[in-house]
């Protein structure tokens, strides 16, 4: 049996509000997840959905919420998404200036019930979060810069996926590696290779005329 790299579509560029759960219905079926992209200034150059808009996406999907916090003090926000529907809940490694507080939210997430991920910007090296991925269900490497669709995958992602892959296999650990970011076909199929287990896409899967063969594509 061929194991096929798990998909999950991003909010992110779909409008908030009817539109974006109009497509968010659309995927049933089609996809693995749904990545929610939850962006807050500072720490990103914008600001898209919150809870609520989570909460809407969670009763009008059978799919499992991956809601990944672009935000600059997330611990403040895990209860209220977990509560809003979220299955996993990805922090950024960037955003703890004091570490302790990083993995006391870690910590926090799966005291509530829901898979703890940790991501790292294009700028982070994968050494940096080896103290923290004995807290973690999932790692998620940033391919391009948080907060803007429609970038140019950075080449360095393939790399960190396999030292990820390696470590994971060294020390017997069980987290899952997921990918973000100016991915197409041919990119999944590389990332596939070197150890990816899932993909998040939001531009390719968004803009295609035909979801179902566009997320076929990119497994």
């Amino acid at each position: 049996m061929v194991n096929l790299l798990k998909v999950a579509p991003s909010t992110d560029p779909a409008p908030k509000g009817e539109e974006l759960v109009s497509y968010v219905k659309k995927l049933n079926g089609l996809a693995d997840f749904i990545h929610c992209d939850v962006m807050k200034m500072p720490f990103v150059a914008k600001n898209s959905i919150d809870e609520k808009d989570v909460r809407e996406i969670y009763l009008n999907t059978l799919m499992p919420l991956d809601v990944h916090l672009m935000v600059a003090e997330p611990i403040k926000l895990i209860k209220k998404y977990i509560e809003a529907g979220a299955q996993i809940v990805t922090v950024h490694f960037e955003a703890f200036a004091d570490k302790r507080d990083l993995i006391k939210t870690l910590k926090m997430i799966a005291e509530n019930n829901a898979l703890a991920g940790i991501s790292i910007n294009p700028d982070t090296e994968v050494m940096e979060i080896m103290p923290y991925l004995a807290y973690v269900d999932l790692v998620l490497v940033m391919s391009v810069e948080p907060g803007r669709s429609g970038q140019i995958f950075k080449e360095n992602t393939y790399l960190k996926v396999r030292k990820l892959k390696q470590i994971r296999e060294d020390y017997g650990a069980r987290y899952f590696i997921e990918v973000d970011g100016g991915i197409n076909p041919e990119i999944s199929r590389k990332l596939k290779t070197n150890g990816a287990d899932i993909i998040v896409s939001g531009s390719y899967v968004y803009n295609s005329d035909d979801y179902a063969k566009a997320i076929d594509e990119l497994r």
